[in-house]
């Protein structure tokens, strides 16, 4: 059948991610079924005889779910904490900025990179936003995909293992994250489902970045808080979703050697102590300042994906709406901050 012919990279893929996922979770490493499946992909990607597709079809779905999951934590009682939230976002500016200019300095003068490729591999967005905006100032496209790759990979693979540790939570992805799909309510279930469908549709049509996950929140939001549903996503299909975005990740360094894979982990090693300081800095602050747990601090302040990070919060049962908003707001500020910095790069060229 041809249609199996075309499906079976894809299905190979995530049956080696499931692979990966099962290994982890017998040897009850922190979210399984992300790293798993992202280091399964890895290995497997360096085998050329293996036929493999990337998953990236699905992400738009997995993270329109995950913001259902994300809104259905927002309720009334949040409003109690609304200075907290507010004295928190502030310190986002700030940080990116903190975070951005360090790290350029970083990457031009200790690495010689050029300028324009220096910031966008240091601005702390999403890998293909700033893969996309990197393209459009003519940065050098290559550096910068490696190069925040390998940041997204630094920050979730060491930060389960931080959290684990710090917090004695068990991330071993045996835990029950919401109901079971038996135990799920099907017209719930039918409602969430138009809900994802629907706000990932509108989030499209208002071209809102990040609106695959955004617009499905804001509506998962509105329906937990009116009372009209109260099932959440199932935890199988909250392990799915990790399952999609961690064999998706696995591919970020198909086709780049081996050499250049050590080269460009070794590099981004100094950026990440860079990170891990910036970041020690601000949750410091935001703890002193604020009364939030130190497990929401740190995730809200943690400069990694921002599907990632929710899904580590949702896992660990830390403030959601806490931590999806400072990851909102960051992603927000480096989209409209980084063409207007740019701007300022360009004027001191004299272009």
């Amino acid at each position: 059948m041809p249609w199996l012919k075309r499906s079976l990279p894809l299905l190979t893929s995530l049956l080696i991610g499931l692979i990966g996922a099962i290994i982890f979770s017998y040897l009850k490493t922190p979210l399984p079924w992300l790293l798993g499946a992202i280091v399964a992909i890895a290995i497997a990607s360096r085998f050329e005889a293996l036929s493999l597709r990337s998953p990236k079809m699905f992400s738009a779905p997995a993270r329109a779910v995950l913001g259902i999951t994300i809104g259905s934590a927002f309720h009334p009682d949040i409003l109690k904490y609304l200075g907290d939230f507010i004295s928190s976002l502030v310190l986002i500016l700030p940080f990116v900025i903190v975070v951005t200019f360090c790290g350029m300095l970083y990457y031009w003068k200790w690495l010689k990179f050029d300028k324009m490729t220096a910031y966008f591999s240091a601005m702390p967005g999403g890998l293909l936003e700033m893969v996309m905006l990197a393209e459009s100032m003519g940065a050098n496209v290559y550096r910068v995909t490696l190069t925040q790759s390998s940041r997204l990979l630094f920050i979730v693979f060491t930060l389960p293992f931080i959290i684990q540790a710090m917090s004695h939570v068990s991330l071993d992805g045996r835990a029950s994250i919401t109901q079971p799909l038996l135990n799920s309510d099907p017209h719930d279930m039918i409602i969430l489902t138009f809900c994802a469908l629907l706000g990932w549709w509108g989030a499209l049509k208002l071209k809102i970045p990040g609106g695959t996950m955004i617009g499905p929140m804001f509506l998962g939001a509105l329906i937990y808080g009116s009372g009209l549903v109260y099932s959440r996503p199932p935890n199988e299909v909250i392990k799915v979703i990790q399952l999609i975005l961690g064999t998706t990740v696995g591919f970020v360094f198909v086709g780049v050697t081996l050499k250049e894979i050590v080269k460009v982990l070794a590099q981004t090693l100094g950026y990440f102590f860079v990170l891990l300081i910036v970041s020690s800095l601000f949750i410091a602050i935001v703890s002193w300042m604020t009364d939030f747990p130190l497990l929401s601090i740190m995730l809200a302040f943690s400069p990694g994906g921002q599907s990632e990070m929710n899904v580590i919060a949702i896992i660990v049962g830390a403030n959601l709406p806490y931590v999806a908003l400072h990851h909102i707001v960051r992603m927000l500020l480096v989209m409209s901050v980084a063409p207007m910095f740019v701007k300022v790069l360009h004027k001191k060229e004299g272009r």
